[in-house]
C-alpha cells in the first residue's frame, strides 16, 4: 500500500462505486461533487477578496466623506421632521397598494368594471 498515490486511490474509490453503488448514482454523484467543489472555490474566493478589500476600507475609509441623498421629489418640512414625511409616504404607499389589490381582485372575479 506503500505505492498508492492520489490517481490510485482515485480509481480505487470509482471501482468501489461502481462495485457498490451500482453506475446510476455515479452521474449524481459526480455532479454533487463537482457543485460542492465550486462552491467551495467561489467562497474560498470570497474569502481572498474580503481580505483584500478591508485593507482597501481601511485606507479609504479615512479620505472618504459621506454624502447625504436626497429622495427625489421630496421637500422636507420646515422643521425638518424627516420622520414624519416618511411615514406620510409610507401611507400613501400602503394606501395605493390597497387599491391596486382591490382592482386586482375585481378583475379576476370576472366583474366588467375590473382591468384586463
Amino acid at each position: 500500500m506503500a505505492g498508492l498515490g492520489a490517481p490510485e486511490l482515485l480509481v480505487l474509490l470509482v471501482v468501489a462505486l461502481l462495485i457498490f453503488g451500482g453506475y446510476k448514482k455515479l452521474p449524481d454523484a459526480s455532479r454533487s461533487l463537482g457543485r460542492s467543489l465550486r462552491i467551495f472555490k467561489g467562497e474560498m474566493k470570497g474569502m481572498k477578496d474580503d481580505g483584500a478589500a478591508k485593507d482597501v476600507r481601511t485606507r479609504e475609509a479615512a479620505t472618504t466623506t459621506p454624502a447625504r441623498a436626497e429622495l427625489p421629489g421630496s421637500v422636507t418640512s420646515a422643521d425638518g421632521d424627516l420622520t414624519a414625511q416618511l411615514e406620510e409616504e409610507a401611507r400613501l404607499a400602503e394606501a395605493r397598494a390597497a387599491e391596486l389589490r382591490a382592482r386586482a381582485q375585481q378583475a379576476r372575479s370576472g366583474s366588467p368594471d375590473g382591468l384586463r
